[in-house]
């Protein structure tokens, strides 16, 4: 009897839902009603049997909560039931700041993969990298594990350890880095400067609310200081806000041209955006850099300047978390993260697993060793003794000069100003024909 209850409620419930979404879903819902309804009989008749036969008592929301976790298992690495205290969390996380490690997950091919470490965070310090594949998350195998519970896993008390263990390209065994718990503080803009040649670079490493009136102050203040050109740096920005990158887009795009597009199961629900404001910099020859890490906001953007033909892209593929995910709150303040649509480029690339390929294929390489800058051993014993004796602040400046001279060795950087370069000659060359 309460088997047949149970069912009655939930057969009226589904079909209470379905008939407000639309005819053409409540047809749908009518073809299949005889073989949801035996599913639905089945569902019933487990949490029946559960209830009265299993060992011990069972709290049936328990039931319900695991078979619609188990549900959302089955669509994508993406789409995952949200607990009341999941949910509350990442309505807090949309306010910048969080206790954490500092890593953006996805799932790529059934396995919890990195997309990108946050700079500056204990998990970019410890050197974990793009394309990281996660296998154990404090010894616990991660084989089974969902991206909710796998986040919640790297979440905890500020001040305390983690450690993850990790599968990369091209090492011969697993790797461990264990790093201490800290508040995640997210940046939108790392750096903006003049490098050379009246070449402006700006690093973005997240897209929030704030990102297009900041880039676009960022940019203005480097034109008044004789920019010319444009890099923009997306490597290793996981993405964020899908409205952000739209604005983003706008700073650089004619009006009226299409930045992305969205297609769903219900054509209906094809949404569409388009740039709308007269482009801030347009005489600004632009080469925007991505790899592994770019993510999600950040291929929507390299898309639609690419596709549009307003920037070269340079580096490697990216990621390809181009799939919308919807949150559906429900009514015990639980909520459905639900994958609903794909995202398009202007020239109908599917983002979703495939990610934007380069114009300019150019894979990141560390800088060669070379034999004539190995110190000998009386050399780094006395560099050692006096790095004891260093004031804080002589310790700083050598830490940027270090950092200045590992920037010389970023191929990728490299390449982008050398494209602008010849650019900026080309131009030159077609500007005195068209004098003579």
């Amino acid at each position: 009897m309460k088997s047949k209850s149970l069912i009655l409620v939930i057969s009226i419930f589904i079909l209470a839902n379905f008939a407000l979404t639309g005819e053409a879903k409540e047809k749908t819902i009518i073809d299949d009603s005889r073989e949801l309804y035996k599913q639905i009989q089945m569902f019933s008749d487990s949490i029946t049997i559960i209830g009265n036969d299993y060992v011990k008592p069972i709290n049936v929301k328990d039931l319900v909560y695991g078979a619609i976790k188990g549900m959302m298992n089955t669509l994508d690495g993406y789409s995952q039931f949200l607990d009341p205290e999941s949910f509350k969390e990442i309505r807090e996380e949309t306010k910048g700041e969080f206790g954490g490690i500092g890593i953006e997950i996805g799932v790529r091919e059934g396995v919890l993969t990195v997309i990108a470490p946050i700079e500056g965070t204990p998990a970019y310090e410890a050197g974990l990298e793009s394309d990281d594949k996660i296998v154990k998350i404090d010894g616990e195998i991660t084989r089974e594990m969902t991206l909710d519970d796998a986040v919640k896993k790297l979440r905890g008390e500020v001040g305390e350890k983690v450690t993850i263990t990790v599968i990369r390209e091209d090492e011969d065994k697993m790797l461990d880095f264990t790093m201490t718990r800290a508040i995640i503080k997210l940046e939108s803009i790392k750096e903006a400067k003049i490098i050379k040649d009246n070449i402006a670079y700006v690093r973005l490493v997240e897209f929030q609310e704030r990102t297009a009136r900041d880039l676009r102050k960022e940019i203005k203040r480097l034109v008044k200081k004789g920019a010319k050109s444009l890099i923009l740096d997306l490597r290793n920005n996981p993405g964020g806000l899908l409205e952000s990158s739209v604005q983003v887009s706008d700073i650089f795009l004619e009006p009226k041209k299409l930045i992305v597009y969205t297609e769903g199961r219900d054509p209906d629900e094809k949404m569409e955006f388009y740039s709308k404001k007269r482009p801030d910099f347009k005489d600004l020859d632009m080469v925007v850099l991505v790899n592994k890490g770019s993510a999600s906001a950040s291929e929507i953007l390299a898309g639609a300047l690419k596709d549009n033909k307003r920037a070269l892209i340079v580096g490697v593929d990216t990621f390809g978390k181009g799939s919308v995910q919807t949150v559906i709150p429900l009514k015990d303040k639980s909520a459905l993260r639900l994958t609903t649509a794909a995202y398009y480029t202007p020239n109908g690339n599917n983002l979703m697993d495939k990610g934007i390929e380069p114009d300019i294929y150019v894979k990141r390489i560390r800088e060669p060793k070379k034999d004539e800058d190995k110190k000998d051993d009386v050399e780094e014993k006395k560099k050692k003794l006096f790095e004891k004796i260093e004031k804080p602040e002589d310790k700083e400046k050598k830490k940027e000069k270090e950092e200045k001279e590992e920037e010389k060795f970023d191929n990728q950087l490299m390449c982008a100003i050398n494209v602008l370069k010849g650019l900026h000659v080309f131009e030159e060359y077609k500007s005195s024909e068209e004098k003579e």
